[in-house]
């Protein structure tokens, strides 16, 4: 029961810091001064040398040749697809079209995990599911749609987003053995090594010379704010929310851990009301309710024997 809680709060955790990510994402999207290639670049490095520093402080673990070809295979899908697909969609799609499609990643994670690890798609499942989306939808068709930001998607933009989508489920479904098997932090240094190899070739110039604009123009407001945004995305939503993902995929199901993505609006509302952008209003309350609900409904569905089994894994972050 510790285990299982200690997966919720990881998760909750974690996308509740992406969920001020999309903000913050959005408004350097639009500066123009920092590409989606850069700030790609800037998140990898970062993150790189946050957990290597990170893994001195943990017990050294071998990693044969083949789950190392794993987890080479996992950054590609897990970081280096699911990473660039969002930096550059988030340019050509609005807030309110880029939470709906995030909706489909519990889904595709749900039949990921069915096919891959054998976790049962149950009926209770699927409630849960389409109770939490309904909830989704209802938060998002109250808080967005009233303005026309919606007209700003394009259609490039929409299929980015659904491969970030479908990425990121393939990522929770398929490698949970192999999270399973080591320690956190050993894993995602692998992780985020071998994504900024991969990340190389594309991303180096951008990222370099935003170094060299943010230090040559370190007195202007504009990059003085974008850098605060860059560092929040580099230490909190790539570093400190990649350490905490794959905490709760040790101790959840996947499609559970999927499903904390509908967390990502919910915290866009709240910040929303704090700042005096929107209020709540009884639609609203009911959305966030429903979406806890579903939740809960999921957490309750029937365990697959693989995830009874791998309960009993120690694990000390």
């Amino acid at each position: 029961m510790r285990q299982t809680w200690l997966g919720h709060v990881a998760c909750f955790l974690s996308y509740a810091i992406f969920g001020v990510n999309i903000v913050l994402c959005k408004d350097i999207a639009g500066s123009d001064i920092l590409t989606p290639y850069g700030l790609f670049f800037l998140r990898v490095v970062g993150a790189t040398a946050l957990f290597w520093l990170s893994s001195a402080f943990v017990p050294k673990e071998h990693i044969p040749r083949k789950d190392m070809i794993q987890i080479v295979v996992a950054s590609f899908f897990g970081l280096f697809l699911t990473q660039m697909t969002f930096l550059v969609g988030i340019r050509e799609v609005s807030s309110i079209d880029a939470s709906m499609i995030s909706t489909l990643s519990p889904i595709f994670t749900m039949f990921f995990a069915a096919y891959f690890i054998k976790e049962p798609v149950t009926v209770k499942k699927a409630v849960g599911v389409v109770v939490s989306l309904a909830g989704i939808i209802l938060l998002l068709t109250n808080s967005f749609y009233s303005s026309d930001e919606s007209k700003s998607t394009t259609l490039m933009g929409t299929i980015l987003l659904l491969v970030n989508c479908f990425t990121f489920a393939l990522y929770l479904g398929a490698f949970r053995p192999l999270i399973a098997r080591y320690h956190v932090v050993n894993f995602m240094k692998w992780m985020f090594l071998f994504t900024l190899i991969i990340s190389l070739p594309f991303c180096t110039s951008d990222g370099l010379g935003f170094v060299r604009e943010a230090s040559s123009h370190h007195d202007d407001a504009t990059v003085v704010r974008l850098v605060w945004e860059t560092l929040y995305v580099v230490v909190f939503a790539t570093f400190i929310a990649y350490f905490l993902i794959p905490i709760g995929q040790k101790h959840l199901r996947p499609t559970l851990v999927s499903m904390y993505s509908y967390m990502q609006p919910v915290i866009a509302v709240v910040i929303s009301v704090v700042i005096g952008m929107d209020s709540l209003s009884w639609q609203k309350d009911l959305a966030i309710i429903l979406v806890f609900l579903g939740v809960a409904i999921v957490n309750r569905s029937r365990t697959a024997p693989y995830v009874t089994q791998h309960r009993k894994i120690s694990y000390n972050p």
